[in-house]
């Protein structure tokens, strides 16, 4: 399953059925799961864990140096990978920038040709990340997103969990969950076909229809909407938007398209 012309350190540990392709590096001490596929050229670097059944395409590369102006090369920090992923053609992810920090990826997620994780980046479950979005460090991406091809993430933004982001957009501030989020640092309305296809009932889209119509349709600035939020009653999913909304830094929240913009957004 090693290809003869493969590289792989003695130090590195290979789960069962691991298949290996030409040129591929696996630098010590990597560990690979089960039934994991590493394709062609693809270097995996020593401090990276997966688990089982993951795909790593041609010529990705996983676990290299931070571009991190501070960063030494004796700090240990590392990748860790779950299980289910397909990481495609010339993926590249990077190790913590700091002491014992970790870049994380979840369970079931595809990763499309081109994109790249910065360092310390954490993406959930079952997320989406198309061709060459670019995702700097400290970014943190909620189950079930989807990041548009091109998309690019300014470091420590968040994205919540089922929210979608046009392709070519651009952001620097948070995209709070279940929103649709496009051009640059704006919120389009709620990702209904998304909340539709997680099988959201209707009363669930309902309610979190109203915590996003409070927050962004209202006349309350963010600190209002969340003192308003609070003095009703949530249900879970409803309460995960406004929680992921009370956390935004300095750099703040995503706003509302306005008319003129919406309409070309809509063209």
């Amino acid at each position: 399953m090693i290809h003869p012309s493969a590289i792989v350190h003695p130090q590195a540990e290979l789960g069962a059925d691991v298949s290996v392709g030409p040129y591929a590096v696996i630098e010590g001490p990597a560990r690979i799961g089960n039934r994991c596929t590493i394709q062609a050229h693809a270097v995996i670097g020593g401090d990276v864990e997966m688990g089982e059944e993951n795909v790593i395409g041609y010529g990705a590369i996983i676990g290299s140096e931070p571009q991190d102006l501070s960063f030494r090369p004796d700090i240990s920090s590392m990748v860790r990978i779950g299980r289910g992923n397909t990481v495609r053609e010339y993926v590249t992810i990077h190790r913590g920038s700091v002491a014992d920090s970790v870049t994380t990826v979840g369970d079931g997620c595809l990763l499309m040709v081109g994109a790249h994780l910065g360092h310390n980046v954490q993406v959930g479950n079952h997320v989406i990340i198309a061709n060459n979005a670019l995702l700097g460090g400290y970014v943190e991406v909620g189950d079930r997103a989807f990041i548009g091809g091109g998309c690019v993430f300014h470091q420590h933004v968040r994205v919540g969990q089922l929210a979608i982001c046009q392709g070519q957009s651009g952001f620097s501030k948070d995209v709070p969950p279940f929103v649709m989020a496009a051009r640059h640092n704006e919120a389009a309305g709620l990702n209904a076909v998304g909340l539709r296809r997680a099988e959201f009932t209707a009363a669930q889209r309902a309610e979190i229809k109203s915590a996003f119509d409070l927050l962004f349709r209202s006349d309350l600035n963010v600190s209002q909407a969340i003192s308003a939020a609070g003095e009703r009653a949530w249900g879970e999913e409803a309460r995960s938007f406004w929680e992921f909304v009370s956390k935004a830094k300095k750099r703040g929240l995503v706003t509302l398209l306005t008319n003129r913009n919406r309409l070309e957004f809509e063209e």
